[in-house]
């Protein structure tokens, strides 16, 4: 089975030793997003609402780049800081999942990284 890393720079760059995504046997596995901004790598500003919105969106530049879209995606994990966000993070994430609902996970993590309030990640189809 073919491997590819996937890479975009209208997602933030990766701040580890990991990439943003790889694709492989017909999918493609996105590791988690933060809400930073993809031109200045610095945390947006705002509430769990606006955090999310940038997330989803990093997300969804990552799987056009892996010639996928967020209609494709068939699970999320999302990873809150406080799960007294849950209604919040959901509304927006609704906006953008809500007629194509993939399977989720949502848990609260002790700690994010760059203390932010939510990472998602996912897995989409993709043809290869």
């Amino acid at each position: 089975m073919k491997r590819e890393i996937v890479t975009t720079d209208k997602a933030p760059r990766a701040i580890g030793p990991y990439s943003q995504a790889v694709r492989a046997g017909g999918f493609v596995f996105l590791s988690g997003q933060i809400p930073l901004n993809p031109i200045s790598g610095e945390l947006v500003a705002g509430d769990v609402r606006v955090q999310t919105e940038r997330v989803i969106r990093n997300l969804k530049a990552v799987l056009e780049a892996a010639g996928s879209s967020l209609d494709n995606v068939v699970k999320t994990t999302v990873f809150l800081k406080d799960m007294n966000d849950f209604a919040a993070m959901n509304e927006v994430y609704t906006q953008y999942f809500g007629k194509t609902a993939p399977a989720r996970a949502t848990v609260q993590a002790a700690r994010l990284p760059k203390d932010v309030s939510v990472e998602i990640d996912a897995i989409a189809v993709c043809e290869e």
